[in-house]
């Protein structure tokens, strides 16, 4: 369509040029690339004498033919005036003599100056068919090893190519070439390991944590409704989900007690769904510069959306975005703008990322954030009753390697009634160190010892939670 200048960004530079070729192919145009360090190449050209950027648009200007020219890494220098007031100039020449350039750049970088001249292009990563012939490639390639066994359904494969999806095409080919050499074969646990080239991604962005969760539904006390409502989605991000016309599940809000367990639940839905866990700390978004908690928040999410499917996980989400009310007063606005950001995200969101978000104090929470269409769900946690203590003394007991048989747990749920899930903890924690000083092992009495010691949430802080279970009624589903 004669657009002059196309600013593509992507870290996959021979991917993109690979395109741009073939693209060129079919409407009959020469190609070529230039970098700084190289100069301009292509159709049999070698001009290493071009590498200055002022010489490249001059070369462009005065080349007589049709052509592509793809610049690599040249945001650099879009800082520099001379170089803007040049590209402007040759705006009119590149419509006119039917020649484009192409700025390819892992980094969005566009003055003022040209954002009416430059096209933005968005080049997507490796589809599922794409990451999907790549894997049968590389194991074609070890097939004839008779050390070689692959004892996957083509169910597991789908699954292990799914995980890959975010990774770039060399990120992709590098992690299943990773989990074809670690063994002598394949299997469906080797669906964690993407998952960890994932957390390098994570790692070298800073804004992030990638949390390589060991928790399951096992160790998790009650909440047997959201286990469910879990069971339900666990193939919800698989490409037969979307064959079968269901969006991908947005997102869940958890509001209860403390210490109920809601953020052991986030990391054992990461493990049931075999997801990467990523914790969204809203306190790293915000920095002295201004303007950088807006890149900050755009650049967290840009990340998530670039691994998906995962499962972002924001803790305690009401200290995050607390001072929204009063943020044009307190900050400038940086709050405000920043919720905003999120908000937007993730009521319009299409990639398959799911967000648990989880909150102690709902007055505390935007009332915009509570709004339909936000999560699919909102969820209360409360104290657990009796017999849900009875399994959390059970997963605890056995989880400290002591058989839970050798205890009275129904003597210790009704000692424990109004604690809650971290309480049961600590007084089975406390019990041990207390055996362990003595040089003997842990006994009934040494719990009941510890529990008679603590005073619980449900006393110190009554009346919030009562307030909390009041606004929770019409409100949200039990755990």
């Amino acid at each position: 369509a004669g657009y002059p200048l196309i600013y593509i960004t992507s870290w996959e530079e021979n991917r993109v040029q690979d395109a741009i070729k073939k693209a060129a192919l079919l409407v009959s145009r020469k190609c070529f690339s230039w970098t700084v360090t190289e100069g301009l190449a292509g159709e049999g050209v070698l001009e290493t004498a071009l590498g200055d950027p002022v010489k490249i648009l001059n070369h462009i200007q005065q080349y007589s033919g049709t052509g592509i020219f793809i610049l690599k890494d040249f945001h650099v220098f879009l800082k520099d005036h001379f170089i803007v007031r040049r590209l402007r100039d040759l705006v009119i020449n590149l419509k006119e003599t039917r020649k484009n350039i192409i700025f390819i750049s892992p980094l969005l970088n566009i003055p003022k100056e040209l954002e009416k001249d430059i096209t933005i292009l968005e080049f997507t990563f490796p589809d599922f068919n794409e990451l999907k012939g790549l894997f049968a490639s590389l194991i074609n390639n070890v097939k004839s090893n008779v050390n070689f066994k692959m004892d996957i359904t083509e169910d597991d494969f789908n699954k292990i190519v799914s995980s890959a999806m975010g990774l770039t095409y060399i990120e992709a080919e590098n992690a299943f070439a990773r989990i074809i050499v670690d063994g002598k074969g394949l299997s469906k646990n080797d669906l964690g390991k993407i998952v960890r080239e994932k957390a390098q991604i994570i790692k070298k962005a800073g804004l992030l944590e990638f949390f390589e969760s060991s928790e399951s539904f096992t160790t998790v006390g009650g909440m047997e409704n959201l286990k469910g409502w879990c069971i339900k989605r666990k193939d919800a991000f698989s490409p037969s989900a979307r064959e079968f016309g269901l969006p991908s599940p947005k997102g869940i809000l958890m509001v209860g007690v403390q210490g109920c367990g809601k953020s052991l639940m986030a990391k054992a839905l990461s493990s049931f769904w075999n997801l990467p866990l990523l914790r969204f700390d809203v306190g790293r978004i915000f920095s002295g510069i201004v303007g950088s908690s807006e890149e900050n928040v755009r650049n967290a999410i840009g990340i998530t959306e670039s691994i998906a499917p995962t499962v972002l996980w924001i803790d305690e989400i009401e200290k995050g975005f607390s001072g929204v009310q009063s943020s044009g007063m307190s900050d400038g606005g940086t709050t405000s703008r920043v919720f905003s950001t999120f908000l937007t995200w993730l009521q319009e969101k299409t990639s398959p990322t799911f967000v648990i978000a989880t909150s102690n104090n709902i007055s505390g929470l935007p009332p915009e954030l509570l709004r339909k269409g936000r999560f699919d769900d909102i969820f209360f946690v409360d104290l657990p009753d009796e017999s849900i203590r009875t399994e959390i003394f059970r997963i605890h007991i056995k989880k400290r390697n002591r058989d839970p048989n050798n205890f009275d747990l129904a003597e210790l749920s009704k000692a424990t009634f109004g604690f809650n899930g971290a309480e049961i903890e600590q007084a089975v924690i406390a019990g041990l160190y207390d055996a362990f000083y003595e040089k003997r092992e842990l006994s009934q009495n040494d719990l009941l010892k510890n529990i008679k010691e603590t005073v619980p949430l449900s006393i110190t802080m009554k009346e919030n939670i009562e307030a909390l279970r009041e606004w929770a009624k019409t409100r949200t589903r039990p755990v």
